[in-house]
């Protein structure tokens, strides 16, 4: 009786306070600048039950009328407010002026920001959501001080190069990408997938050893939240692009006008006795370039409950070319899912797996006889096709190298495929309250083919002509997995002394191999044959290869982080690397790194400032690792070639390649920061500036001289490669933001960065003193160097002094015989600098350098009711570019410049004369070098979002249209088409040899949540 008495008792109490529930809803919005704020946090205190705000700041919550609901945010004061039976309680957060909410990502672990004692650099989903880029590369140019970022190519697909703090190896200079704890790739990501982007700019990458030297990003991905209601997101966008820049060439009149000016000069016959009638003729870059569409999709599906929290996503970007259409398509497709789970109190399961798809097509870009290159050199006097109606042949007086640029993209075959997956699996431990305990394995494996097919054609004699039609395929796999074990104590005592201490160990392996072969003699000449197992021909040289590798490491790391009241704050590490990459003597390396720093915005002398929300003094010091180089350079191997003669016949077989290195160890960077941190008026203001000194010692010089004995001449052997150079890095980098409220619906905010950089080579220890690179016009020497006291990759040529102006200046001055020519009035005056009576090669000398003495980035954003307004720029200032993108040959078409050629005495001190005669003219001298500077706009958008009650009678959560453009506008005296663009060679770069252009997009979109 007294069990069924109780069981009544709590069936009726149980009703009576389910009665006492109430349902409660508000609205939750930011002080700063009355926007709401989604993903607020909303819990009843004491409990485990709670929920988060949706897209508009909206929550609603079932709890007791004498509840208390906890309110959290990340950068906002957490708010205890009281229920007192009300229904509604709509709620205002402040931003908080220390932010202690706020974590950043530093690698095996996470730290306040305003503890922070490293360099970091943070770009969020915002911004990237802004900036809509192709590729997550973009996203960091002009965002963030101290990164520089270059586009090889404006194709669709190609490559960008990621620069932090300058060039610090003649080598690999790029950094390492860390995906979520594991090292990936960014090629291959979707940018709407990632939720931050940090960057790791000094010693504090040292926790990552032997990859860290370059800089580390740090890239964490979007999850699902817990108590979150299944939400969907899709984006669609649909972009136009077309050319930024075309450049000035001559039109047919203006081309035959100076052709016969030019042969005349040469006392030859005149190829055009009548000019009537040429008009503009044919104008090869409007044939060239078209507009191209580019479609980005992508769907997200994202929820939680108490213990599970789960996101999906799909995607496709489908671009194509602005010069050859499809033949220069690029299209990538991604899938990815997390899930993670409190498998207990105690264990916390984590997973997320992509899959990448990528098709790219490809044209020859650049270099010489690229697309563009023959499209600057062909004249405007010829036509796109002869009286036959087939491509018109360039003729042989235009050298071998120009033809018709239609007919090349024509007899372009080419195809790329990648298939992709990564991802991670972890489990987190909370062992005890203080210590956790964390593992996790992260992988990617990659397999990509490709074919090439060179149909039989003949343009006339010229380089390009193919006797026999061939097709090239090749097959890879790349592997690699990285394993994780840590644990970390965290602890304070006695509320004043913070303790984090992290111990762990790290296991990377990597490994793949390598298929390819040719076959010849394709069945119909046709793409749609070609396939090595339809070649039909037969070679006496070898038409197959293959390699394989095996590379691991094996680390161990130890971090201590000590703060004292928040005011003194110190971090150490240690990192032990062992490689396979390097030989017995030096498999293992050490990187200590110490970082300390004093939050003076807590000292008594500060604490009644009300304006000073931080002021934090920084001081970092390190050693990194660099082992981005070939593998096995320590042990001979057999990859060079030899040819044999047995019974009389030539046999193809392999030989030594370069000679070993067994002392072969890593390439290590010292690096120094002084930083300071500030921000003001409730965090309206935020400054950050920094000193850094990056010094690379033993970077890795391939071919150093050795005996011949060694036999180092031979097909494909070289000299050794040794540790035997020094570069070094140093500048300032300045950051500032300023966000505010013009009205009450009228907010802002400005950003602005500034990174200055100064780049010396310190040591070539090589036998010559200097490392060679690049490459300029044809059979000249290679033009760009790496010395003792200049910047590296500086060009390295003839300093010009204006033109002669008459016979008799041309006398008196040191004879320029040497260089290809004696000199006469009209032709270019080369600088005399070591003073004896030739111009020769030992006058050459430092004409420029491709390194910007300072980048700069600009970003303003405005917000007006439902109008939102982006743009972003970037600067980069001081860089020199070489224009070599003109072919020499007088025939060939010019640009318009040289209609202000010298005609005779006083006409002109800068263009030269123009004759088919032999002169010194074409050799490489600043003459061709050009001041690279340049302002982009990079993006500017307006996107407006639609009224809550217009969504609320579509059944939708919100829609925002936006539409935006990108690379509007570039600010440059440069003559090329693209001041940004660059090989990115260490030792190389700033070569124009008609880059494909970045594209001007113009996009129009819509971001949809239900």
């Amino acid at each position: 009786m007294k069990k069924i008495s109780f069981f009544l008792f709590c069936i009726i109490f149980g009703f009576h306070a389910l009665a006492q529930d109430l349902t409660i809803k508000g609205l939750i919005t930011s002080k700063d600048d009355g926007q709401p704020l989604p993903g607020v946090s909303v819990l009843i205190k004491g409990t485990l039950k709670g929920t988060i705000t949706d897209f508009d700041g909206n929550y609603v919550i079932q709890a007791p009328k004498d509840a208390t609901l906890q309110f959290s945010y990340i950068g906002m004061k957490s708010q205890d407010v009281n229920v007192d039976g009300r229904t509604t309680l709509d709620i205002v957060m402040e931003n908080d002026a220390i932010g202690v909410d706020e974590v950043v990502v530093i690698g095996y672990g996470t730290q306040k920001k305003e503890d922070l004692t490293g360099a970091v650099s943070i770009v969020n989903a915002e911004t990237i959501e802004n900036l809509k880029p192709v590729k997550v590369e973009q996203a960091l140019q002009g965002t963030m001080s101290g990164v520089n970022v270059t586009a090889q190519s404006g194709a669709p697909g190609s490559g960008l190069d990621i620069r932090i703090r300058g060039i610090s190896t003649n080598g690999d200079a790029s950094p390492v990408a860390i995906i979520d704890g594991y090292q990936g790739d960014l090629n291959t990501l979707n940018p709407n997938d990632i939720e931050t982007i940090t960057v790791l700019k000094d010693a504090q990458a040292a926790i990552y050893g032997t990859v860290g030297a370059n800089g580390i990003i740090l890239i964490t991905t979007k999850s699902g939240r817990k108590n979150q209601a299944t939400k969907v997101t899709v984006n669609s966008s649909v972009g136009i692009q077309e050319t930024s820049r075309k450049l000035p060439v001559l039109n047919a009149t203006e081309y035959a006008v100076l052709l016969n000016e030019a042969y005349a000069a040469s006392g030859d016959d005149l190829p055009f006795p009548s000019i009537s009638g040429l008009g503009k003729g044919t104008n090869w870059q409007n044939e060239l370039f078209e507009t191209a569409p580019v479609y980005n999709n992508d769907i997200n599906i994202s929820g939680g409950t108490d213990k599970i929290v789960y996101s999906l996503s799909a995607s496709n970007l489908k671009q194509e070319g602005i010069i050859g259409g499809p033949k220069t398509g690029y299209e990538r497709n991604t899938g990815r899912m997390t899930l993670g789970a409190d498998l207990s109190s105690w264990i916390k399961f984590k997973s997320s797996i992509t899959f990448t798809n990528v098709n790219r097509k490809t044209i020859n870009e650049f270099g010489l006889g690229s697309v563009l290159f023959n499209a600057l050199n062909m004249p405007s006097t010829m036509p796109v096709y002869d009286d036959a109606g087939d491509y018109f042949l360039a003729p042989s007086s235009l050298g071998n190298e120009v033809i018709n640029p239609l007919a090349q993209i024509e007899n372009t075959y080419n195809d790329y495929d990648l298939a992709k997956w990564n991802g991670n699996f972890s489990l987190n431990f909370n062992i005890l309250s203080n210590l956790t305990a964390t593992t996790r394995i992260g992988f990617n494996t990659t397999n990509d083919k490709s074919k090439d097919f060179s149909t039989e054609i003949s343009y006339g004699g010229k380089v390009f002509d193919v006797s026999r039609s061939t097709v090239f395929q090749d097959r890879n796999n790349y592997n690699d997995y990285t394993f994780d074990a840590f644990v970390t104590y965290d602890k304070t005592y006695s509320d004043l002394h913070h303790l984090t201490a992290t111990v762990g160990t790290t296991v990377y392996k990597t490994w793949g191999d390598h298929l390819e072969g040719r076959g010849y003699d394709i069945p119909n000449n046709s793409w749609e044959f070609a396939d090595i197992g339809l070649a039909t021909g037969t070679t006496d040289a070898k038409v197959t290869n293959s390699w394989t590798y095996d590379q691991r490491r094996l680390s161990y790391f130890a971090r201590i982080q000590y703060d004292y009241e928040g005011k003194y704050l110190l971090s150490a590490m240690l990192r032990r690397d062992a490689s396979t990459k390097f030989g017995p003597n030096n498999t293992v390396a050490y990187f200590p790194s110490v970082t300390i720093g004093w939050n003076l915005a807590k000292e008594d002398f500060l604490k009644e400032a009300e304006n000073i929300d931080l002021l934090k003094l920084r001081l970092s010091y390190g050693i990194l690792g660099s082992d981005k180089i070939d593998d096995y350079q320590y042990i001979s191997r057999l990859n060079g070639g030899a040819t044999y003669v047995f019974d009389g016949s030539l046999v193809n077989g392999t030989a030594v390649g370069a000679s070993p290195n067994a002392s072969i160890k890593w390439e290590e960077s010292e690096q120094f920061d002084l930083g300071v941190d500030l921000k003001l008026f409730n965090n309206k203001v935020d400054l950050n500036a920094d000193y850094f000194s990056k010094k690379t010692n033993n970077l890795l010089i391939g071919n150093i001289p050795v005996s011949g004995i060694l036999g180092v001449g031979a097909p494909g052997a070289a000299g050794p490669t040794v540790n035997a150079g020094t570069v070094k890095n140093s500048g300032f980098e300045f950051a500032v933001g300023y966000r505010g409220k013009i009205t009450k619906d009228l907010t802002f905010s400005v950003n602005y960065n500034l990174t200055t950089l100064k780049n010396e080579v310190l040591e070539v220890n090589n036998g010559t003193g200097f490392v060679e690179g690049g490459s300029f016009g044809v059979g000249q020497p290679a033009p760009a160097r790496m010395e003792v006291g200049k910047p590296i990759g500086y060009f390295y040529g003839y300093k010009t002094d204006g033109l002669f102006q008459n016979q008799a200046e041309a006398d008196a001055h040191p004879s320029q015989v040497a260089l290809g020519a004696e000199a006469s009035p009209g032709d270019i005056r080369f600088v005399n600098m070591n003073g004896d009576d030739l111009i020769d090669t030992d006058d050459r000398t430092d004409i420029g350098s491709p390194i910007p003495d300072a980048t700069m980035g600009l970003n303003i954003s405005l917000n007006f009711k439902g109008l939102d307004f982006v743009a972003y720029a970037f600067a980069s200032i001081g860089n020199d570019i070489v224009r070599n993108y003109e072919r020499v040959i007088p025939d060939v078409n010019k640009m318009s410049y040289k209609l202000n050629r010298w005609t005779g005495e006083g006409t002109s001190n800068t263009v030269p004369r123009l004759t088919t005669a032999a002169t010194s003219n074409t050799v490489f001298s600043d003459f061709y070098v050009e001041d690279g500077s340049f302002l982009r706009l990079q993006n500017i958008q307006l996107g407006y979002k639609l009224p809550k009650s217009v969504t609320e009678k579509l059944f939708i959560q919100s829609l925002r249209v936006y539409t935006s453009i990108s690379n509007l506008f570039t600010i440059t005296e440069y003559q090329g088409f693209d001041p940004a663009a660059s090989s990115g060679e260490p030792i190389g770069a700033g070569f124009d040899n008609g880059f494909y252009p970045a594209a001007r997009t113009y996009t129009f979109g819509l971001n949809l949540n239900f």
